[in-house]
């Protein structure tokens, strides 16, 4: 705001009265401790990297920061950004992982709470993470095993366990190359949700007299500046005929799952047939892989083909779950056929507001002003959606009240004069109570 606001000045050359008003209408505004700065970081910069000017554009003098106990207050890691007092500069202080603080998210932000006393203001300050392409492509398995069978037709599809890349954006955007050969060709799926699917696609007839099987070499190549690649063995066993495979009536499963949902409860059902008749048409199934890492949370039961939940699900922790599923018949040798199972987590109001109070001014004397800021109340809550929308009250009846200063934080003010031989003391409790059904609370005793 600040710097938004020295620009619609500059615009205005040589008419020093409209200048001279904006600049004490500018003053004004910080003294009443309203205004926001963003910076921005790259992730694993390096100690004493220059972030800001974090003084000069909130407004401040130099010579006023040790006096006034200027002081900054992080939610979380409050040790990965400081200020040195002489300069009045925000820098790195200790290193910062893009992935580690906000995992997948598209949106990475340090929120920072800039402190002054004499008077007391308050200003916030975001800084922006930026992701760098410090996460190779990653393949969960050192080699894929393929069963193919030698009566499999040109243009036919196996479909193979993609690479994952911990990075964002353009740094986690994964192509992929196959290593040079004659019997396959690599089918790109177009997008990460599309129901193409990453798989090798046979150019010619295979023969298992001739070539029993096959090695070869996935590579996986991310879009950042420069490249990283990850790597995977292809193993092809050629098979002799057990000429149809398992066919699932769908390729792709979808289902939506409560993040409470208990031990045993039924997901879904998958369904494979086999046209061979005997034990080669006699089906099992058996879980691939599940993503993220979720091996426990789910059963298959090699029978039925029910998934079954056996762990605790967590909506803050991973909302999509994608279960490969393969079904082998019991031929001789065997043959294998697979579908993808996605579960979408909904998210359950399992989490209660928390209320913390970051700053405080005690003991208050009786002729404080209205309106002074006594005490800075912050909520949270790891819930999303109307579960996570928070709403706070003060005891009633009392001659203070809370004033939103941000989302989620709030200033405790003077409401009206106090009057010490009447009441010596206040015990206020102030309540947050999120959106849920039904809904959570939390309290906090001031």
């Amino acid at each position: 705001m600040l710097k938004s606001c020295a620009m619609f000045g500059s615009q205005r050359r040589g008419i020093f009265p409209q200048r001279l008003l904006m600049s004490l209408l500018l003053l004004s505004a910080w003294e009443a401790g309203s205004g926001q700065v963003r910076y921005s970081v790259p992730e694993e910069a390096k100690h004493g990297t220059f972030v800001g000017r974090i003084a000069q554009d909130l407004g401040l003098e130099l010579a006023d920061l040790v006096p006034r106990l200027f002081r900054v207050a992080s939610k979380g890691r409050g040790d990965l950004l400081e200020v040195n007092l002489q300069n009045g500069i925000l820098f790195v202080n200790s290193r910062i992982d893009r992935e580690e603080l906000c995992g997948r998210s598209a949106e990475c932000s340090l929120h920072l709470e800039v402190i002054v006393d004499r008077p007391l203001q308050v200003f916030h300050v975001e800084v922006e993470v930026k992701d760098i392409n410090d996460n190779a492509p990653l393949f969960s398995l050192s080699e894929q095993k393929l069963l193919i069978s030698e009566s499999k037709q040109p243009d036919s599809h196996f479909p193979l366990e993609g690479a994952s890349d911990e990075d964002i954006g353009e740094n986690a955007q994964l192509t992929y190359r196959l290593s040079q050969n004659e019997y396959f060709s690599l089918e790109l799926p177009t997008n990460s949700k599309s129901s193409k699917r990453l798989s090798l696609t046979l150019k010619k007839s295979l023969d298992r007299e001739k070539i029993p099987e096959l090695n070869l070499l996935l590579t996986a190549v991310d879009g950042g500046k420069p490249a990283l690649t990850g790597t995977v063995q292809l193993f092809v066993v050629v098979l002799d005929i057990n000429d149809n495979d398992p066919e699932f009536d769908q390729s792709e499963y979808k289902v939506r799952l409560m993040e409470n949902a208990v031990k045993e409860t039924f997901v879904i059902k998958v369904n494979a047939t086999d046209r061979d008749e005997g034990t080669n048409g006699q089906v099992a199934y058996s879980l691939r892989s599940i993503k993220p890492d979720g091996k426990n949370l789910f059963t298959l039961n090699e029978n039925s083909g029910e998934v079954r939940v056996n762990g605790t699900l967590d909506y803050e922790e991973n909302k999509f779950y994608e279960i490969q599923v393969q079904a082998t018949d019991k031929g001789t040798p065997p043959m294998a056929g697979h579908c993808t199972v996605w579960i979408e987590i909904l998210d359950a109001n399992d989490n209660a507001p928390e209320i913390a109070v970051t700053s405080l001014s005690f003991p208050v004397r009786e002729d404080t002003e209205p309106s002074t800021v006594i005490a800075l109340i912050s909520v949270s809550d790891r819930d999303s959606g109307a579960n996570g929308q928070l709403t706070c009250s003060l005891t009633p009846n009392v001659p203070f009240k809370l004033v939103s200063t941000f989302k989620n934080y709030y200033s405790l003010v003077l409401d009206s004069a106090l009057d010490r031989e009447s009441v010596s003391n206040y015990a206020l409790v102030v309540t947050a109570r999120d959106g849920g059904s039904p809904p959570l609370s939390a309290t906090a005793s001031v």
